[in-house]
Order: C-alpha cells, then sequence, then structure tokens
C-alpha cells in the first residue's frame, strides 16, 4: 500500500495551541466571552479532555492571555490585549504574509547584544523575541534577519539600553550566505515539518478519522501556524529546491475553502457566549510586541 494511502495521525498539538487557534477564528473581533461548557464541548471534538481544557483555561488566564468572566454561576473566557495581539499576529502570519519573500530588496538585519550573566531572564526574554521575529543566531549574542526589521518594539520594555547594537544593509563579500544560513536556521528541521504537513493534509480526504471539518479545521490552521511561526521566510533566491513550504500553502488555502464555511456553521451552532467590553490597553513592559505565549 503506498503511504499516502494510509492514514496520517492527527497533529500532536499542545491544548493551548489549539485553543489560540478556536479564539482567532471564532471570537476574535466580537467583543464575546465563552461560556466554558462550549469550549470543553468543542474540545472535546479534538479528542482533549475536560480536564485539559480547564488546565489551559487557567493557565492562560495565570498568563495574560484569557480574562473571566462571571454570569450567574457560569463562567465565561474572553480576550485580553495581549492575547488580541497575539491572534492577530497569527492571522497575519497565515493568510496574508504567506511563506515566500519574493519582494526581498537584498537587505539584512543585523543584531548584537552583551549581557551580563546575571541578566538570564532578559537574555532568555529576548532571545524568545527574536525567534519569534524572524531572527536566527550566529552565537555571542548576533543575530540575522533576511529583512529590515524595526527592532525597537523587539526590545521594548527590557531595559537594553547601550547593550543592543543594530545594524541593516546587504551582505558583503567574502560572505558566504548559504552557509550563513544554514548556520542561523535550522532549514531542515523547518522542511521537515512542512513534509508531515503534506503528508497529512497533501490528499483527496485528509484526517477521515475526524469527526467533522471543524476538527480539521483546527487541527490544520493550528499546525500551519506553528510552522510559519518558526519560519524566517528567507529570500526565494536563498530557499532550498523543492522548498516543501510552496505546495504546503497552496494545499492549505484550497483546505481552507473546503473547511472554512463548514467549520464556522457548527462553531456558531455550539458556541454559548455573554457579550463583553472590549479589552482594556496592556499596560505591562514590552509595548505593542506580541510576547510568545509559550505554543
Amino acid at each position: 500500500m503506498d503511504a499516502r494511502d494510509r492514514d496520517e495521525p492527527s497533529p500532536r498539538l499542545r491544548p493551548q495551541s489549539l485553543m489560540l487557534t478556536y479564539l482567532g477564528n471564532y471570537v476574535l473581533g466580537r467583543d464575546i466571552a465563552v461560556f466554558s461548557g462550549s469550549l470543553i464541548a468543542a474540545f472535546a471534538r479534538l479528542g482533549v479532555g475536560e480536564h485539559a481544557v480547564r488546565s489551559t483555561l487557567t493557565r492562560m488566564v495565570g498568563r495574560g492571555l484569557l480574562a473571566r468572566h462571571r454570569a450567574g454561576r457560569r463562567m465565561h473566557f474572553g480576550l485580553t490585549a495581549r492575547s488580541e495581539a497575539v491572534l492577530r499576529d497569527g492571522e497575519e502570519r497565515v493568510w496574508r504574509r504567506g511563506v515566500l519573500n519574493t519582494d526581498w530588496d537584498g537587505c539584512w538585519t543585523v543584531l548584537a547584544f552583551s549581557l551580563p550573566e546575571s541578566w538570564q531572564r532578559v537574555r532568555h526574554d529576548l532571545r524568545a523575541r527574536l525567534a519569534w521575529a524572524g531572527f536566527g543566531s550566529l552565537g555571542n549574542g548576533t543575530w540575522i534577519a533576511p529583512s529590515r526589521v524595526d527592532v525597537r518594539p523587539i526590545v521594548a520594555g527590557l531595559r537594553l539600553d547601550g547593550r543592543v547594537k543594530v545594524f541593516a544593509g546587504p551582505a558583503e563579500a567574502p560572505t558566504n550566505v548559504p552557509g550563513m544560513l544554514r548556520e542561523a536556521f535550522d532549514l531542515e528541521a523547518l522542511a521537515s515539518g512542512y513534509r508531515a504537513f503534506l503528508a497529512r493534509w497533501d490528499r483527496p480526504a485528509p484526517l477521515p478519522h475526524a469527526p467533522d471539518d471543524l476538527a480539521r479545521y483546527l487541527w490544520m490552521t493550528t499546525e500551519w501556524l506553528q510552522l510559519v511561526r518558526r519560519d524566517p521566510r528567507l529570500p526565494v533566491e536563498h530557499l532550498p529546491a523543492g522548498w516543501p513550504a510552496v505546495r504546503g500553502q497552496h494545499v492549505l488555502l484550497e483546505l481552507r475553502d473546503r473547511y472554512e464555511a463548514p467549520a464556522r456553521r457548527l462553531a456558531d451552532a455550539a458556541i454559548e457566549s455573554i457579550p463583553v467590553p472590549p479589552p482594556p490597553p496592556d499596560t505591562a513592559d514590552g509595548g505593542e510586541f506580541p510576547q510568545n505565549p509559550r505554543l
């Protein structure tokens, strides 16, 4: 039997990642808070049990990604300014930006930093923010991105005055650009992720064991977002031949046309919610840069 004829297992995704996808599709922009029972029922479709859903909701509240709203004896959960920023960033990456950098102007951004050993937490936060923004590490506190990047919102709130240096411009000879990219970015691991996505979804009837198109849509878009969040969007001239993200994006868009409408009908029919005011601005350090919610 051909490997493509065998049923691929569902992607193994964290409940919080799936929760963010659900919220981005069916809560973002609506100024509502969702009854916890609706979330439990929706995630049962994905094989996520009630205990895991409740634990996920509690953790997300603790991380500033959800706000509790009580209506009578029922608990509802709504978005915060921080989760709205994360969700809009994901929406941009999945549906608007695309996986190919086809209009590269030859510019690279180079960032270098030097922090005391006692600043381990700040160093960890800075590295997480840089990776989120598409930078790769060359070691010794030097990071590169294959585009011109405004780093001010990335470093906002970290109090790094005088400890970060940023340059932007073309790579000059004798720089070995392909070697530099292999050093900064694990392209083989990223390509393997795209190939796994294709093995699961590039077929006439993906995930036949799934209960419905809502489950398929949530699995598919969450898995794709995990990939594009790690993808630095290298210029096309520096991509390996046969880069699987190209076919992956084509499959994603085809399946969106198939799944999106029935998935929304199922989600809207099952959701119980209450209206809530828009979330107040996030006043925590870090400005408007969407913090990595540990997807």
